[in-house]
């Protein structure tokens, strides 16, 4: 009785508690529009307060994956619910694990590209690459100049976040104090490195996606190059002019490289290769590419763990160095570097693709897809996400950009590309290179610093758009 009473009261909610649900049905006729409904008003409210949460990370020191988990398990369980009682048993069910798929894809390729890093870490290559540059003795100016091309070029092989975490340290072991120094040089970098990361499938997150979809060939990103140089070099020669004349003394720190250490940046090397021609010859997904990288790094491991006492003191005589800690004395264990991945991050994803999909499932991908592609345009449309991933992020816009699939040329599918990597550059929060300086420069490089050189940055975004369209005119 109370089975059948419970049951009559769930229909009633369903029938007479969502107004505005259409049940006129799409895509094989189990969709429905529930954008007008209290199904889709819960949904947004419970993703605007969960990304309030992720742009607050910095004041609340709560990481930004828990609570976008959060609203992913409560916008597909909304969902759920609603078509489990209209009868649609398997259709939210084939859409979320549809999501999945496209995480699963981006997780794997990314794990792999974080445990390279790690390794590369570990072998102390970027250590050594940083006590070089602290100790070359050049000037402050010069300190600008090279930590921003570094950043610019390294970003595209590595990625936007690591590139800019290793050039601010440079930029902090240098400046120490010089608050003046490290505000404008982080600016600089990240600037640099979201540029750097926008014309390469690696550089950045949204780059990958677009590649991972096969919307965009990996050659084809390169012809994003020039007005990448032209968005960070225009606020760039603006900004060294109000850099410090200071000339930083010298010193005698030399940290040597791990054994085989130059072979894990082969191997990383070779691991993309592979990634890029699983893809363009075998019609693959990049993440095989990947994973099979993976293996490259597994095995030379266990070599390195099997030969570490003997070839690993060998190594140090070599060097002549009896620092212990500079050596081989740990052996090289694969799986550290695998659980030393940014998961934090990885999570995120994982909670913005199954929000953002959730939200398109409901409705509101088609509805903005037809108010920004169809009503303003596409020209207009993609200025626009370069704004929104400022104040947002990127990797949400990006993905719902995917998700609505408006029909673009390739000028405007690569002006998309640009702008999602580079508009982040306007605001300090707009991007994780940004957020994690501001972290790690100790109050020197803040919100409120990067708000003030922000009309300059957006001279050279809007410079970039428009290089794009004399340089790349031919894709539109």
């Amino acid at each position: 009785m109370i089975k059948g009473s419970c049951k009559m009261f769930l229909q009633f909610l369903v029938l007479f508690g969502l107004p505005g649900m259409a049940m006129a049905m799409g895509d094989g006729g189990d969709r429905l529009d529930l954008t007008t409904s209290w199904v889709g008003y819960a949904s947004l409210l419970i993703f605007v307060v969960a990304y309030s949460f992720v742009m607050a990370e910095e004041y609340t020191h709560m990481r930004k994956s828990k609570p976008v988990l959060l609203a992913a398990g409560l916008i597909w369980g909304i969902i759920g619910w609603v078509y489990a009682s209209h009868g649609f048993t398997h259709a939210a069910e084939i859409a979320v694990r549809h999501n999945i798929l496209e995480f699963a894809e981006l997780f794997l390729f990314l794990l792999v590209a974080m445990t390279y890093i790690n390794a590369m870490e570990e072998r102390q290559v970027f250590e050594a690459l940083r006590v070089r540059l602290v100790c070359a003795g050049f000037s402050l100016r010069k300190i600008f100049w090279l930590t921003g091309v570094l950043a610019f070029f390294i970003s595209p092989v590595a990625d936007n976040l690591t590139t800019a975490l290793l050039m601010c340290a440079v930029v902090m072991a240098i400046g120490k104090d010089n608050v003046k120094f490290v505000s404008i040089a982080c600016i600089n970098i990240v600037v640099a490195a979201n540029a750097g990361g926008a014309f390469s499938p690696f550089g950045d997150i949204t780059t990958l996606m677009v590649w991972q979809k096969g919307i965009v060939d990996f050659t084809t990103f390169f012809n994003l190059f020039i007005p990448s140089v032209v968005n960070w070099v225009v606020p760039a020669v603006i900004m060294s002019f109000a850099v410090p004349k200071i000339q930083p003394e010298t010193c005698e720190i030399n940290i040597k490289l791990k054994r085989g250490s130059y072979v894990v940046i082969a191997l990383f090397l070779l691991t993309i290769c592979t990634a890029v021609s699983f893809h363009n010859f075998l019609h693959l997904p990049p993440m095989m590419g990947m994973m099979t990288g993976l293996a490259y790094l597994k095995l030379y491991g266990f070599y390195l763990k099997k030969t570490h006492k003997t070839k690993g003191e060998l190594y140090r005589r070599r060097l002549g160095d009896e620092n212990e800690q500079i050596g081989d004395i740990l052996a090289f264990d694969v799986f550290r570097n695998i659980a030393r991945a940014e998961w934090d991050t990885l999570m995120f994803f994982y909670g913005v693709i199954l929000c953002v999909g959730g939200l398109g499932f409901i409705g509101y991908l088609a509805v903005a897809s037809e108010l920004m592609y169809v009503s303003w345009g596409p020209t207009t449309a993609n200025i626009l996400v370069g704004f929104l991933s400022a104040i947002v992020d990127n990797i949400p816009v990006m993905f719902a950009v995917l998700s609505m699939q408006p029909d673009m040329s390739m000028g405007h599918w690569l002006l998309v590309t640009l702008t999602a990597g580079v508009g982040g550059s306007m605001l300090s929060i707009g991007s994780a290179a940004g957020v994690a300086l501001m972290g790690q420069s100790r109050g020197m490089y803040t919100f409120g610093g990067h708000l003030k050189w922000a009309p300059v940055i957006s001279l050279g975004y809007f410079a970039s758009i428009a290089t794009h369209f004399f340089v790349n005119g031919r894709f539109f």
